[in-house]
């Protein structure tokens, strides 16, 4: 996670600042699911050329947490006061604090949940009267291997994206409670009663010649992609991916100077009225 962050570190920045412009003065601003605090610091900036004010950082893993609040007061400089909240939004509600919150940030959490609209609607109740929900959500299917490794078949990593689209939809299905949400987010935000929806996207871009920390995420993905499509991916795609993933391997993607990073994440905007 630290380095997927440090790797997303200027756009995320360029994000933040965004976001925390047209919040008023002392504004609360509340980043759930946290992780080690990819979005938390760049927040934290960002009030701090604002002016000050709150960020409550809510997850439900306590070391990923305590990362995040570390890294976030380390940037605050006694500017902006930092509050964890240690919680799971899919089974508690860790938006029971005192104050009215002018900006939620939730990257990636939504669709984790088994009600997602509902999970879209606890947020929502959270928000003080013109305050913002950006849902990072969806974007474009993140790039970072060419098309011809010269191992396996061309179109590796097409074919690994459909698996994986796979596995998303099963583990969806599998989820206790999964209710389906059969809209895209403008239409769930407007659902779950905002209004000034909007959408933007911004995008992660580390070309070849790949930097070590672009080679190291690499591996990190990689590896995720290997475990969870296995099940769906031809034996010899499986083959190839075993090449990519053994050091000893003159094709280990680790070692490769073709690996890149070029994301595009969108985020979703609404006001709540």
């Amino acid at each position: 996670m630290r380095r997927y962050g440090a790797l997303q570190e200027e756009a995320l920045s360029s994000v933040a600042r965004r976001l925390v412009a047209p919040l008023p003065d002392s504004p609360v601003v509340m980043d759930v699911g946290c992780g080690a605090g990819a979005m938390s610091v760049p927040l934290v900036s960002a009030l701090r050329e604002h002016g000050g004010g709150v960020l409550v950082l809510v997850d439900a893993t306590p070391e990923l947490l305590d990362a995040a609040c570390t890294a976030a007061r380390a940037e605050a400089d006694g500017a902006v006061s930092v509050k964890p909240v240690l919680a799971d939004l899919a089974t508690e509600d860790p938006l029971s604090f005192s104050g009215p919150v002018e900006l939620i940030w939730a990257s990636r959490v939504i669709h984790h949940l088994p009600d997602q609209l509902r999970g879209v609607r606890r947020l929502v109740s959270a928000l003080a009267p013109g305050g913002w929900l950006a849902l990072a959500e969806g974007g474009l299917e993140t790039r970072f291997l060419p098309w011809d490794l010269g191992v396996g078949e061309p179109g590796l990593q097409d074919r690994v994206a459909a698996a994986r689209a796979e596995w998303f939809t099963l583990m969806r299905e599998n989820m206790a409670g999964s209710v389906r949400l059969p809209v895209g987010w403008n239409v769930a935000l407007a659902d779950a009663g905002l209004g000034e929806i909007s959408a933007f996207s911004f995008v992660v871009d580390h070309p070849a010649p790949a930097k070590h920390l672009v080679r190291e995420w690499a591996v990190d993905r990689l590896t995720w992609l290997a475990e969870i499509t296995g099940p769906y991916l031809h034996a010899a795609d499986r083959a190839a991916l075993r090449r990519l993933l053994n050091p000893s391997d003159s094709e280990y993607v680790g070692a490769r100077e073709d690996v890149f990073l070029l994301e595009t994440d969108t985020v979703h905007l609404g006001r709540r009225r």
